[in-house]
């Protein structure tokens, strides 16, 4: 791969092909720049682990040259694995103020201290080694999103990161289009584009109109109320909690998430209109119909609160007959099993739920196909890459592109697209993989102990264990032990049990001395007495004590 010769290059290591887990990269000449740096969630396809971070091998490999990591935005599929990445990068990043809050408490919690963090405005113009970088302001659902604009040699570059347009957001200002119109009347040679909401035709909904219908339709409502939406959303929490002042409702927040997002978001100025909130061990002291509960987990997440008051195990909370949940999120794809199986839970015990099939409760943050297009008029961009998204986004977006007679590049992660002017083409692939956040570790995908957990998660595990004189003679019975596959009592164990010692009996004597080798013949021997009846191939050790 030529580095030398001072051209520019795009590298998507995350989040091209798939939603989540962002990762981007920028050559130029023979210096790197990273932008994001975000998490994924598993879904039905990966039950084995929860959150998945992008490889950064990659980059680490060259980290030398890596001139910084610049977040865009808040959000966890864009800033969630700096805490776990950083400290393979070891490089300076680049934050707005909200982002450096929100940032600053993961590292905490991580207890990453040494992170130099630089915060820059909103709206700023900033230096990372040779890159002359613009931050621009766009409206999201979370403040201070930025979209990126990159001065090169090679030209003009527009990273939009995620961005919608909305006249009224009411958390920060509106996305700047007389900026993007300037810098389009520059010449801009490509905009790297977020493809998530695209396939929507037209142009955005306002927050304010979701303000508006959230707050005649709690205003309606008895009993508790309950409203579920993403932690990092400010101004739809703000919404929420103005819908509940109106209607004399006092709000309490419920999950770590959301208490860790109010402190950010206070912190930098945001929810400056709204009445501090109450602790869920606040929750008996309100009555029912003065209520309102702002809940973590609306993808579905196991160990949410609203999964957990859906099971009825919340510590403090419990929802049931005459109470509400109103789902203020769109479905992530891939966790439409998981928000299913909540939502039956809480209709199982009485609650109603409602979600934006029913009423006007969300809008997304992504800019729809509409957006994309005024997008277009403004940077009059020669190409569009389009990111974000998956494969079916990524080409509906390509499609818009050709509509309006623009050039676009398809890539998926990996691909090592020249940015140079003159023909863009993909010159190179690097690699690329997932890895997933095990409590603190992170372990490839396609490791040994992911590679074991699946083979246990499909196939069960089988342990024997049993005790042996000097010589290496079975002494008493040995025990099988194969949880999730077979019951103590039952006949199939008695019989794998009976079958183990028989075959433990035959081992020749010469391997009976070595412990590696006599461990090695005993699981044979194991998986000969599990025999063909399971018809499984249930992962097998064997435990052997000498006495």
């Amino acid at each position: 791969m030529t580095e030398q010769n001072g051209d520019l290059a795009f590298l998507p290591l995350g989040g091209t092909g798939e939603i989540g887990m962002n990762l981007n990269l920028y050559r130029l000449g023979d210096t790197w720049l990273a932008i994001d740096c975000g998490i994924g969630f598993s879904g039905n396809d990966t039950p084995e682990a929860e959150i998945l971070v992008p490889d950064p091998s990659f980059i680490v490999e060259r980290k030398d040259k890596l001139a910084g990591l610049v977040i865009t935005h808040a959000h966890e599929d864009h800033i969630g694995a700096v805490a776990h990445v950083w400290p393979m990068l070891q490089c300076p990043v680049y934050v707005t103020p909200f982002a450096a809050a929100v940032l600053r408490r993961k590292l905490a919690e991580a207890r990453i201290m040494d992170v130099p963090i630089h915060v820059i405005q909103p709206g700023a113009r900033f230096d990372v080694g040779p890159f002359d970088i613009e931050f621009v302001p766009v409206t999201h659902s979370v403040p201070e999103a930025q979209s990126m604009v990159l001065r090169t040699p090679s030209g003009i570059v527009v990273h939009t990161g995620d961005w919608k347009f909305d006249p009224d957001p009411l958390v920060g200002p509106a996305t700047d289009l007389d900026r993007l119109a300037e810098i389009g009347r520059e010449g801009v040679l490509a905009l790297v584009c977020d493809s998530t909401n695209v396939m929507k035709p037209g142009p955005s909904r306002s927050e304010s109109e979701v303000r508006r219908s959230m707050t005649e339709l709690v205003a309606s409502l008895k009993g508790r109320i309950a409203v579920t939406c993403f932690a990092s959303n400010v101004a739809r929490v703000e919404t929420i909690a103005m819908a509940a002042q109106a209607a004399g409702r006092t709000v309490v927040l419920v999950g770590r998430s959301l208490r860790n997002l109010d402190t950010a978001a206070r912190d930098c100025g945001y929810l400056s209109g709204v009445l501090p909130f109450l602790t869920e061990q606040d929750v008996n002291d309100v009555p029912d119909d003065q209520i309102l509960l702002i809940i973590t987990g609306s993808q579905g997440e196991p160990r949410s609160a609203l999964s957990r008051i859906a099971m009825d195990t919340h510590p403090n909370i419990a929802l049931g007959e005459g109470d509400t949940v109103i789902y203020s999120s769109r479905m992530i794809p891939g966790n439409e099993r998981a928000i299913m199986a909540v939502q039956d839970n809480l209709s199982r015990r009485g609650v109603r739920v409602i979600t934006d099939r029913e009423h006007f409760v969300h809008v997304s943050g992504h800019a729809t196909g509409g957006d994309v297009q005024k997008m277009y008029e403004l940077l009059k961009p020669q190409h569009v890459v389009p990111v974000h998204g998956e494969w079916r986004h990524l080409t509906a977006q390509a499609a818009l592109a050709q509509e309006m007679g623009i050039a676009p590049v398809l890539l998926e992660d990996g691909d090592i697209l020249r940015l140079s002017p003159g023909k863009l083409e993909v010159v190179d692939t690097a690699p690329t993989g997932r890895l997933a956040l095990d409590g603190n570790r992170l372990l490839p995908m396609n490791g040994g102990v992911l590679a074991a957990r699946r083979k246990m998660l499909f196939n069960g595990m089988v342990i024997g264990s049993f005790a042996v004189d000097e010589e290496g003679f079975v002494i008493g019975e040995p025990k099988v032990s194969a949880p999730g596959l077979l019951d103590p009592d039952d006949l199939e164990s008695v019989r794998v049990r009976e079958e183990f010692a028989n075959a433990l009996d035959i081992i020749p004597d010469e391997l009976r001395g070595d412990d590696v080798s006599f461990r090695e013949a005993a699981k044979t021997a194991l998986r000969r007495a599990l025999g063909r009846k399971l018809q499984k191939r249930p992962l097998v050790d064997v435990h052997v004590l000498r006495v």
